[in-house]
């Protein structure tokens, strides 16, 4: 097993480091953040605020998240979780890895801590973790937010070779050490980033660079896509009972845009499901523009306090 993060070393000046905890659940130690909603003179009155449960895609970790926060903490309760084998969480077993076994396990969490989520908000792979999780029975949120959601095969070429270079290249144990001393690079960093059609500032770039620099977290990455079969997910979609709203960037190079309105057309018609197209931004536009997107979750879970804004293309 690869050389995994160190909290007590790499994790001393993490961001928000104050909010994170360590829980035992379905066999794995998990890193996860809590935040509790921050009041203000609209939102004071002595209600339970919304939990909402925020899942990252393949690669990333909690932080992904935290360019959203001041713009959802004054709504929801939040619950950021590094996926099993990501940043500071245990490595996944086999099982575990793969999408009904993780949706599992992220459940096996959710039961220690004793919390049902009202929202649930998923990043590529996070929100195709966070459907199985609805149809396994696992989760009744009243929403799922998707954004750039990774639903559907790679096509071509990419799909018949990915998966099984995936598989050998998880077998290896030299690979996880290999592609992390080649990220220590901060120009691999710089061109891991723009492939996906994204741009970050400084500080996004810094906290990629330390999470896919550990050959553990490398591992983790390697043995979830190594397990990851959406194929059923894109049979069981008609049966997704939870509204679903699709947030797509025209720019996004690693799902591609088009992808939403086949997944729009597998999903039941109900009334909040919806399919909302953002421009100038790439895969990862929830950092890149995260008062929007944070202000299309709030609005997905109540459309009446917060109108969508019309962000298509004209």
């Amino acid at each position: 097993m690869a050389a995994r993060l160190d909290w007590a070393r790499d994790g001393l000046d993490w961001p928000y480091r104050e909010a994170s905890q360590f829980v035992e659940a379905g066999g794995l130690r998990w890193h996860m953040q809590r935040f509790t909603r921050e009041t203000s003179p609209t939102n004071a009155a002595a209600v339970a605020a919304p939990l909402a449960l925020l899942l990252h895609g393949t690669g990333a970790s909690a932080h992904s998240w935290y360019p959203m926060l001041p713009w959802l903490r004054p709504h929801f309760d939040l619950l950021l979780v590094d996926l099993p084998g990501h940043a500071f969480t245990d490595m996944a077993n086999a099982w575990q890895a793969s999408l009904p076994g993780m949706a599992l396990a992220v459940k096996s969490l959710l039961d220690v801590l004793r919390v049902q989520p009202t929202i649930l908000i998923g990043h590529s792979a996070g929100a195709a973790l966070g459907a199985r999780m609805c149809l396994d029975g696992h989760l009744s949120p009243q929403c799922l937010v998707s954004i750039n959601g990774a639903f559907m095969p790679l096509g071509g070429l990419a799909g018949l070779l990915f998966p099984p270079a995936a598989k050998l290249m998880a077998s290896l144990s030299f690979a996880p050490g290999f592609v992390a001393r080649r990220a220590t690079d901060p120009r691999a960093i710089a061109r891991l980033v723009s492939d996906t059609g994204s741009v970050l500032d400084e500080a996004g770039m810094a906290l990629y660079g330390r999470i896919v620099g550990n050959p553990g977290h490398i591992e983790g990455a390697l043995a979830m896509m190594a397990n990851w079969d959406v194929q059923p997910l894109l049979r069981d979609l008609p049966l997704l009972s939870t509204p679903v709203r699709l947030i797509v960037a025209d720019k996004d190079r690693a799902v591609p845009p088009a992808q939403a309105q086949r997944v729009l057309s597998l999903l039941p018609a109900h009334a909040g499901t919806t399919l909302v197209r953002l421009s100038g931004g790439g895969h990862i536009v929830h950092e890149e523009q995260p008062e929007m997107v944070a202000s299309l979750c709030v609005s997905a879970l109540d459309a009446e306090r917060m109108p969508v804004p019309d962000s298509s293309p004209a």
